[in-house]
């Protein structure tokens, strides 16, 4: 079953400009082995799911400057039988890429014969800046995740997230948003959720990842507009842009078989607990850690590290490593490496590291994984 639409999701079988829809039984049954359907489909402007299919679309949200349709691939998983829809998405940057392939292989890799619910797969929100592997819409440079939820009549960027929202988000129960950090910086895997928000915390908690940060999110972000219409959402960072990186896949990986454990999707699998947690809900307990000086930054620690207060993070020099130019950038407190500088150049005012407090306990737990870690890569 196809068919064609233009942008704005309308049927018309004799214009190229909007929609391509593949639909296919997913095979889900129920526990007898007949069909056990709800009586939820899935709609969007132009199209429906039904319990029991699932369905490749590639969705018209905009057009270029030839008037050529810009589409975004969207892969919906309903099960036969009922359950709270979840949304995953990734790349409103068009540059970070590990969330990609976290959402790809979610929705055509994994077995959801037993599916309670619905999957909303969109591995690529910023499609013109995913083409051009730029951070934003190469449109007036546009930042879509400051778009959102959209309006019509807007500006593109606005546009764009207004046709994501309202067809895509607004009917889903849960959403993970998969990021990276910006060009030349990379972060280690970790949860930022509104923890004033139960479900939300629930979500954050079902994760499994190490490090919660806690805090509402810009205006005009995924996860605090949705959150606000009432589809509780995270985002999950991982990684730096430009590329797969597989071990932060996996994990991700094991985050979204965790949270569709908790909330009833998967039944047959287990929620996951990661072995230590930090929770921040203080910006008290957490600082970035900026250059006072410009030059070359040797860097000491990388992403996941543990420092003492007092350890030299890094150090910043000019090109001649003159002895008395050279600056020295402290640990204000022992914590934990979250987001660290890739990029070796720095002007005054850039950031350099992302710190985050550990308590006693959380640490202990910490050196005991880091412990554990080292053993086996000795033994290999």
């Amino acid at each position: 079953m196809g068919g064609d639409t233009p942008a704005d999701g309308s049927s018309n079988a004799d214009t190229d400009t909007g929609t391509d829809t593949e639909l296919n039984s997913s095979g889900a049954t129920g526990g007898d082995g007949t069909a056990a359907e709800s009586d939820e489909a899935f709609t969007y402007n132009g199209g429906r799911v039904d319990p029991g299919e699932s369905a490749n679309i590639r969705y018209g949200i905009s057009e270029t400057y030839l008037g050529d349709p810009i589409r975004i691939p969207v892969t919906i998983i309903n099960g036969a039988k009922p359950g709270p829809t979840v949304c995953l998405s990734a790349a409103a940057h068009g540059d970070e890429l590990n969330g990609i392939e976290v959402v790809r292989e979610v929705a055509h890799d994994w077995d959801h014969s037993e599916l309670h619910g619905t999957l909303v797969c969109l591995p690529v929100l910023n499609v013109p800046g995913f083409l051009a592997q730029e951070r934003y819409l190469p449109i007036y440079d546009r930042d879509l995740n400051r778009s959102f939820p959209g309006r019509e009549g807007s500006t593109s960027a606005r546009r764009m997230a207004h046709q994501i929202f309202t067809n895509f988000i607004e009917p889903c129960d849960l959403g993970i948003d998969f990021h990276t950090s910006t060009r030349g910086r990379t972060n280690m895997l970790h949860v930022r959720a509104d923890l004033d928000n139960p479900t939300v915390v629930r979500l954050a908690n079902a994760f499994s990842s190490n490090v919660i940060i806690g805090g509402d999110g810009p205006s005009g972000t995924l996860r605090r507009e949705a959150t606000e219409a009432g589809i509780p959402t995270i985002t999950v960072e991982m990684g730096e842009a430009h590329r797969f990186q597989r071990r932060l896949i996996d994990r991700a990986l094991t985050g979204v078989a965790s949270v569709l454990a908790e909330f009833g999707c998967h039944r047959e699998s287990a929620v996951h607990w990661p072995g230590w947690r930090v929770v921040i809900t203080d910006d008290d307990e957490k600082t970035w850690l900026r250059a006072d000086a410009g030059g070359i930054v040797d860097m000491k620690h990388g992403r996941g590290a543990l420092v003492e207060e007092g350890d030299v993070i890094c150090t910043i020099t000019n090109p001649f490593k003159e002895e008395d130019d050279i600056v020295a950038v402290e640990a204000p407190f022992t914590g934990l490496i979250v987001g660290v500088l890739e990029n070796p150049v720095v002007y005054p005012g850039n950031p350099l590291c992302h710190l985050v407090g550990l308590e006693r306990d959380t640490r202990t737990a910490l050196e005991r994984e880091q412990r554990t870690e080292r053993s086996r890569s000795e033994l290999r």
